[in-house]
């Protein structure tokens, strides 16, 4: 009988999925059946930053961030409002969580409970890969060697408990947001994978004779740009380095428990604040890198809306996001066929090289001791840092054409974001108001419960029991977030990766000798080298434009103070007046510009710094901008201003003894 490559019955379409929550786990709740209603098929929750590093939402460090890039989860009663009315039973929830996985996971087993459900019957995925928080998101909160334990808690407890969970999450989306090349996106999360599966082999808690069953729960979570055929093949690599990884190095035998089971958002970081509306078409091209392949596809599919460079996106907004996956799934051919890409020798040739390029990385990675030296060492991050660098600077010559950016500028006004209303944005009192409702929650509950189920989590993690059950118990008995984290932090401590920011200037950086001479002469006449401080205030772990911003003043030959993520208002003060710096620069993309911004000028103006200039980069909604100002910001920056070196002249004019003066 001979072979044809069509399928007279369709594939099942992957997950149709929007990352979203925002403001309460009220509003969240809303939009999320809403969502459902509209024909999304499973649930991506976004957190808000608080909650990612372990933090309630009246800590010093959560201020202004409470509700704007995700959800605010404390305790049971918000996660109980979360999944309000949503069976968790038939549910398929994807939760980005991280660092304190453990513990969100714990939450959502505990309201499953109530709700009567089997635990084996609960289907979803936790991200729960901390290797990659220190390269690129910035949500960590320990140090490699305690995440890996309690990333190896998770995965040892579900497989059993939770046996149709996925319990990690490895992601590659970051690490290509962050500038990694599709070589290191390869590389550097199948490093990760390998140091998991090593650290839970290590670990004890699984008999030999079931890990390939843990193996065949590990999921990856990838990127997908618009470079589409390239993506396309790092996705055919992608799926045959991990079925040789899985039966060479781990022994799997069975071929299901080997397969590269991904999910996918695609690539945020191209998204552009100029000619917004051409984001659709880039979404799509996207899409298709991760869907046209049968071989290779993705099980879950999530896309960002058009206008995320922009704030928030309305329900709307997703929902057109939603109806793209829904076409290409429902109304053309694709799943009617067998691999499209099978026999094509311009694809194996491009997956060939692909491979052996992450392979020659990933053995540059084993030589080093693995993932985690090669984290603590600095290697992975300083890579990424210098592949963005040049991917910026590729953009700013024109070598990489980016449409509406640096090649076809001219454009009508858009529509689509005139008027009030044209992104979502977060109400002033949530922060308040989720506060008030903690403060209620901490008076209501039993006490003792609570004392006595922290007791016995600080002990299991001095202990090196396993933390799943004994932080159920904590959710049940009312345990806060901030809480939890408090304990495992009196425990394994608290820790500062690597920025990937080298002190030394780069030698091969062209096109640079103007500024140069600039910085020189301004520095001349301030009597000493021009000191520019970056600070990332609040808990945006978004370090990318920071760390690109420090390169190239770096580059541009000026002394530069950064000391990574997660600072408070006063400790930037403080360094800048320690470091006696002539300008202070804050990068902030979580939304809370405003508050944060407000508060480090106050605390200039009390410590008699009220001279020195500070610019503020993120993204800005224009009605922002006029209250920073009046604030006494110098200059803003979003992410249509990609010309870094315009900025770095920025700088050496606000510094510049001659051009105050005039």
């Amino acid at each position: 009988m001979a072979e044809t490559p069509f399928q007279h019955d369709k594939d099942r379409p992957w997950i149709f999925r929007t990352y979203a929550g925002h403001s309460t786990a009220k509003a969240s709740n809303a939009l999320y059946r809403e969502n459902l209603a509209r024909g999304q098929t499973g649930l991506s929750v976004a957190f808000d930053l608080p909650t990612q590093t372990g933090y309630d939402s009246d800590h010093v460090l959560a201020k202004g961030e409470v509700g704007k890039v995700g959800v605010p989860v404390a305790h049971i009663g918000d996660m109980r409002a979360l999944f309000d009315q949503i069976p968790l039973e038939q549910m398929n929830t994807s939760m980005t969580i991280n660092a304190t996985a453990a513990w969100l996971l714990a939450l959502y087993v505990a309201v499953a409970d109530e709700q009567g459900a089997d635990r084996a019957k609960l289907t979803g995925t936790v991200q729960n890969d901390i290797i990659k928080e220190y390269l690129s998101r910035g949500t960590y909160v320990f140090a490699p060697k305690p995440s890996m334990r309690l990333i190896t808690d998770v995965i040892s407890w579900t497989y059993r408990d939770v046996p149709k969970w996925n319990p990690t999450n490895v992601c590659s989306y970051h690490l290509q947001e962050a500038g990694a090349t599709p070589t290191q996106e390869l590389a550097f999360a199948l490093a990760t994978a390998i140091a998991v599966l090593d650290g839970v082999k290590a670990g004890g808690q699984v008999p030999e004779d079931e890990f390939a069953t843990v193996v065949g729960r590990i999921s990856f979570f990838v990127n997908a740009g618009v470079r589409f055929v390239t993506e396309i093949a790092k996705m055919r690599a992608f799926t045959e380095l991990w079925d040789e990884i899985c039966r060479e190095r781990y022994g799997v035998e069975d071929e299901k428990l080997r397969r590269f089971r991904y999910g996918v958002q695609v690539n945020s970081l191209g998204l552009t604040e100029q000619q917004p509306e051409n984001n659709v078409y880039r979404i799509l091209i996207e899409m298709l890198a991760v869907t046209l392949s049968k071989g290779a596809r993705a099980r879950a599919v999530q896309l960002p809306a058009w206008n995320e460079a922009l704030g928030l996106p309305r329900p709307w907004d997703q929902q057109w996001s939603l109806r793209a996956q829904q076409i290409l799934a429902f109304e053309t051919d694709l799943l009617e066929y067998e691999d499209i890409f099978d026999g094509s020798h311009v694809m194996e040739k491009k997956v060939r090289e692909l491979k052996e390029a992450a392979l020659e990385e990933l053995w540059l990675i084993e030589e080093m001791g693995g993932a985690v030296a090669a984290i603590e060492s600095a290697y992975m991050k300083e890579q990424l840092v210098r592949s963005n660098a040049e991917r910026l600077e590729a953009i700013e010559r024109g070598n990489l054409s980016v449409v509406g950016v640096n090649k076809y500028v001219e454009t009508a006004i858009s529509p689509l974001t005139a008027g009030e209303g044209a992104i979502l944005t977060v109400e002033a009192g949530v922060e308040a108001e989720q506060v008030a409702a903690l403060e209620a929650w901490r008076a209501a509950r039993d006490d003792g419960a609570v004392k006595a189920a922290l007791e016995d989590l600080r002990a299991a993690a001095k202990e090196g029991r396993n933390i799943m059950e004994p932080s159920i118990t904590c959710a049940k008995a009312g345990v806060t977030t901030g809480e939890w984290g408090d304990v495992l932090r009196s425990v394994f401590g608290e820790y500062r990766a690597p920025t990937g920011v080298s002190s030394a200037a780069r030698n091969d950086a062209d096109g640079l000798e103007d500024l140069r001479a600039a910085v020189d002469a301004v520095s001349v006449k301030l009597g000493r080298r021009l000191k520019f401080l970056v600070g990332k205030p609040g808990l945006d772990g978004h370090s990318n434009g920071a760390e690109q911003i420090a390169v190239r003043a770096r580059d541009a030959g000026m002394d530069i103070v950064y000391d990574g993520i997660r600072l408070t208002p006063e400790q930037i003060v403080s360094s800048a007046q320690d470091g006696d710096v002539h300008v202070v620069g804050l990068s902030i993309l979580s939304g809370s510009h405003v508050p944060l911004v407000e508060d480090v000028m106050k605390r200039l103006g009390d410590a008699g710094l009220s001279h020195i200039p500070v610019i503020v980069g993120g993204i800005i909604p224009r009605e922002d901008e006029d209250t920073l100002r009046q604030a006494g910001v110098a200059a803003i920056y979003t992410p249509k201003d990609f010309d870094l070196n315009r900025i770095m002249h920025d700088v050496v004019t606000l510094v510049d003894p001659d051009d105050k003066a005039a």
